[in-house]
């Protein structure tokens, strides 16, 4: 993070996924900026959010939540706002690139796989919209990937959803746009979290990759975050229905 934004402090933010990866660069980013920080996932957070006293002197609050669970996601999002005040900063970061092949697919999983990568993001925007309207505006920041420009295969689920996800934002940011509530996409390349290194990259496949690059340079959680912070800032005030491409020029190339 190199970049500061003093109108984000104080501001309520509300992130899924908040806990590992790229949304835990992203909570320590945002509590950095001086912000009221909370955020959901499945697995336990607590040895993050120990970190996050020590390091910043600022706890983050931790919900458990499974975001399939649309009540619950609610629930999480309005037990954030009685706690840090109506959420004026939403990024919809949770999602899981699980590989498959398309004739393999059944009808549960495809409900699954949207249900994460795609449904849980539109009612997660839906929850936040009235504390926005009563705040003045807010900014929604939805994450997509590259995945749906360049038709990745072994992906179809979620490569659908990321497309569902542009379409959403930007029918959104029309919508909502009188109320001053930006909605904006970003699309990540491939970004080296823990999780990618542990499952789907070799050392073949990364060489790939970058060759694909105009940046040569591996993409890491931290060159996330103040692409975020600039969304989520007045910096960008006049800027919706956008998709950011973070990807070290990929797209570009093709």
């Amino acid at each position: 993070m190199v970049a500061n934004f003093p109108d984000l402090e104080g501001q309520s933010v509300f992130i899924t996924g908040g806990g590992s990866g790229i949304g835990a660069a992203l909570t320590e980013g945002f509590l950095r900026q001086g912000c009221k920080v909370a955020f959901v996932q499945r697995s336990d957070a607590t040895a993050f959010c120990d970190r996050m006293q020590k390091d910043i002197g600022e706890r983050p609050l931790f919900i458990p939540c499974d975001i399939t669970d649309v009540e619950k996601l609610r629930a999480a999002i309005g037990l954030a706002s009685e706690q840090n005040g109506p959420v004026t900063v939403l990024v919809n970061n949770a999602a899981n690139d699980d590989r498959h092949r398309a004739e393999d697919v059944t009808k549960d999983y495809w409900d699954w796989n949207i249900s994460l990568n795609l449904r849980s993001y539109f009612f997660g925007c839906q929850a936040v919209v009235e504390g926005m309207r009563k705040m003045g505006g807010g900014s929604i920041i939805n994450f997509s990937s590259i995945a749906y420009m360049m038709g990745h295969e072994d992906l179809t689920c979620y490569v659908t959803s990321n497309s569902g996800i542009n379409g959403m934002t930007r029918s959104l940011a029309r919508e909502w746009g009188p109320d001053n509530i930006r909605v904006n996409a970003l699309a990540p390349g491939m970004v080296l979290t823990q999780k990618q290194k542990d499952m789907w990259v070799t050392p073949e496949s990364l060489a790939n990759h970058l060759s694909k690059q105009c940046l040569k340079e591996s993409i890491l959680p931290e060159d996330i975050i103040d692409p975020v912070l600039f969304l989520a800032s007045k910096a960008s005030r006049m800027m919706t229905g956008q998709s950011l491409v973070v990807d070290g020029g990929v797209v570009v190339t093709g």
